[in-house]
């Protein structure tokens, strides 16, 4: 047997039993240490002194019985790896478990009799450590499970990148959505598959994702699919710790597109709403609109109006663009401009169709049929994409909006056609009113026009007439003219304005235009006596309406002679210039407004017209401009029409007109123009020189 001190210094714990009860004969220090001083002696069966002989949980005594008793019995030596054993000692409560490996061999003592030698060690914290990879390796598994059943569920991709970056794994998902082979997508290869614009942003937050390592790392970008075509994925990744340490990342790619347009389509719709809230004038709300546009969805937008309801001979249509908005760096177009719409060109063929059209072309190169066949470029010169879209309200185009993109930019497609049209839903309301107004406007310049007729022809009297609608989009006039011969062979020459800019004052116009022709033709009374009579039955019918007058009648006083009798109620003064240029406004005659004073008197004045002198009567519209006072105004005038008095009777009045540019006046503009014969040649030298202009008669 083996001495007492034999295995003292053994660092593992060493017991010794004899015969078939296992009686205790020997254990050493590490033994004591590790079991405590048992109270039993030395002799004692070992099955009262094992671990588990009170009934705590652990190997269980008759596991250990079994192993020594095959021991003794065979001879062959066993080996317990990693048992878990509770360790009683007495005054101990509560023993952490622990795991010993323990070695069984038998031994034989001289007189031939058989024992047991037990080599023990305590293995728990290798235990531990293998556990703890057991777990991390378990929880790992179950992760990728759980990421890989989320990949199975959805348009998802699973990766796993390295604690200092560089991809490592992923799932089959990412080669679907983008084409990226493993090789091309590995380390990181992923990063080739990310929008240009959004990679520089999308690598320096992942970078410094993994130097800071906050709990969790999300993020949105753009990726190119597998056809070529960019689409929104959102990215959600966490880092697997272990005592604080990084081992890897794992995270998800999905697919978000729809929901990406979502929400911009509700950022923007309240931009809009934002935009425009308020604002009353069309022209002001479309160009809120056309800023919310610009850059969000597009680089440039245009909005056109229809102006006019039908298309002219020849199949051209006529557009005001009223809106132009382009992103800084790119040419402008101005952005109130009147165009002709040729039958060829693009934007009138998608007001015909009265459907959105969509192209995507390379940059700068837009095909035959999107080519700017029109009088005027509508493209920016770098654009690579379009959308011409028609604005219908109430079953009418009333408007035709363009967007476009350019250069690198990604191109426009269809979720932007419908995110436009949501945005100018916005301006079909005032849309509407302006398209209702423009059908007004219509019918009133219709019926102006109707009303505007061709001057008699007389032998031996030239006439001529001009009217020029107002410029300003809003307005519709109520200027009016006529010329007629009496049965006496007198002609009678009338002008005049009706206060309004409306429907309503262009049918009052051409009330009073008729009234006042029936006046003027059935009675032999003076101009001033007629226009008494009309401002009587203007009182009587309109109410609210107010206007101003000129009206002359020329007469034959003697063969050769032309005199003028006039009457003016509140109307801009004649203007008459002479063959030698002497002009001079004829201001002697006056009269209030019509409508405007309960007992009104109109002065009747007669002016002799001498030969070769031409009289002209006109509205305000061609001599009113803003912030000027209205004497600087009519000298103007005079002063100009000195210069054209030399002028045929036609081109004088062209002249006239054309000193008068369309953009300085909101008002419209009606001419009557006179012309006497000239003096019958007499012996040389009698003929008069020509006047100084500044000479008033």
């Amino acid at each position: 047997m083996i001495g007492p001190d034999a295995c003292d210094s053994t660092p593992a714990a060493v017991i010794v039993t004899h015969g078939p009860q296992h009686r205790i004969t020997y254990r050493n220090a590490a033994h004591r240490e590790m079991f405590g001083d048992h109270p039993h002696p030395l002799g004692a069966p070992l099955r009262e002194f094992l671990p588990g002989t009170s009934g705590t949980s652990g190997t269980s005594p008759t596991d250990f019985s079994e192993v020594l008793d095959r021991v003794l019995a065979t001879g062959r030596s066993e080996v317990l790896p990693a048992a878990p054993v509770r360790l009683p000692r007495p005054g101990a409560d509560g023993e952490p478990l622990r795991h010993l490996t323990c070695a069984l061999s038998r031994l034989t003592s001289a007189d031939g009799s058989h024992g047991v030698l037990a080599v023990m060690l305590d293995v728990t914290e290798q235990v531990a450590a293998v556990e703890r990879i057991r777990v991390l390796s378990e929880q790992r598994r179950l992760a990728l499970l759980r990421y890989a059943s989320l990949v199975a569920a959805g348009s998802q991709a699973i990766w796993v990148i390295a604690a200092e970056g560089g991809v490592v794994e992923r799932s089959p998902g990412w080669e679907l959505m983008t084409g990226q082979t493993w090789e091309e997508y590995r380390g990181d290869g992923w990063t080739e598959a990310l929008h240009p614009e959004d990679r520089a942003s999308v690598v320096r937050d992942w970078e410094t994702a993994l130097v800071e390592v906050p709990a969790r790392f999300t993020t949105t970008y753009r990726v190119r699919m597998s056809d070529g075509a960019y689409r929104h994925v959102a990215v959600e990744a966490a880092p697997v710790l272990d005592r604080g340490r990084v081992l890897e990342w794992v995270g998800t790619c999905t697919d978000v597109e729809q929901e990406w347009q979502e929400t911009r389509r509700d950022e923007l719709i309240a931009r809009a709403i934002a935009a425009t809230a308020g604002i009353a004038e069309l022209d002001e709300l479309l160009a809120a609109l056309t800023h919310v546009v610009v850059p969000a969805v597009a680089d440039s937008c245009s909005v056109y109006l229809l102006t006019e309801a039908l298309p002219h001979p020849g199949g051209t249509r006529s557009a005001e663009r009223v809106v132009a908005t382009t992103r800084p760096d790119l040419p402008e177009l101005p952005p109130h401009r009147v165009e002709h719409l040729g039958p060829d060109g693009p934007l009138l063929r998608a007001v015909e169709h009265r459907s959105p059209v969509h192209a995507v072309f390379p940059a700068g190169r837009p095909p035959p049929e999107l080519a700017p066949s029109d009088t005027e470029p509508w493209l920016p010169p770098a654009a690579n994409s379009v959308i011409l879209l028609p604005v219908v309200v109430e079953g009418t185009v009333a408007a035709l909006v363009t967007a476009s993109v350019s250069g690198d930019r990604t191109p426009l497609g269809q979720a932007e056609t419908e995110l436009l049209g949501l945005l100018l839903e916005r301006a079909h309301a005032p849309l509407g009113r302006a398209l209702e107004y423009q059908r007004t406007k219509q019918v009133a310049l219709a019926l102006q026009r109707s009303l505007l007729t061709e001057p008699p022809a007389v032998p031996d009297l030239e006439v001529a007439v001009r009217y020029r609608p107002s410029n300003a989009a809003a307005q519709i006039g109520g200027d009016w003219y006529d010329s007629f011969e009496r049965a006496d062979g007198s002609l009678v020459l009338t002008i005049g304005d009706v206060t309004g800019h409306d429907l309503p004052a262009a049918v009052t116009m051409s009330q009073l235009r008729n009234m006042l022709r029936g006046l003027a033709l059935g009675r032999q009374e003076s101009t001033g006596s007629v226009l008494r009579r009309l401002d009587q039955s203007v009182q009587t019918l309109y109410l609210e309406c107010t206007a101003t007058c000129v009206l002359g009648r020329v007469e034959r006083p003697a063969p050769g002679r032309f005199a003028l009798q006039y009457s003016v109620a509140g109307h801009p003064p004649p203007l008459l210039v002479e063959a030698d240029g002497t002009s001079r406004f004829l201001t002697v005659a006056q009269g209030p407004l019509l409508g405007l004073a309960p007992d009104p008197h109109y002065d009747t004045v007669t002016e002799e017209l001498p030969p070769g002198s031409t009289l002209l009567l006109y509205t305000d519209g061609l001599v009113e401009r803003r912030h000027e006072d209205i004497d600087v105004s009519l000298e103007r005038l005079r002063r100009h029409a000195f210069d054209a008095s030399r002028l045929p009777l036609d081109a004088f009045c062209d002249a006239l007109l054309a000193e008068m540019p369309a953009e300085d006046s909101d008002d419209d503009m009606a001419v009557v123009a006179l012309r006497v014969p000239p003096p019958v040649p007499g012996p040389p030298g009698e003929q008069s020189e020509r006047g100084d202009p500044g000479r008033q008669g």
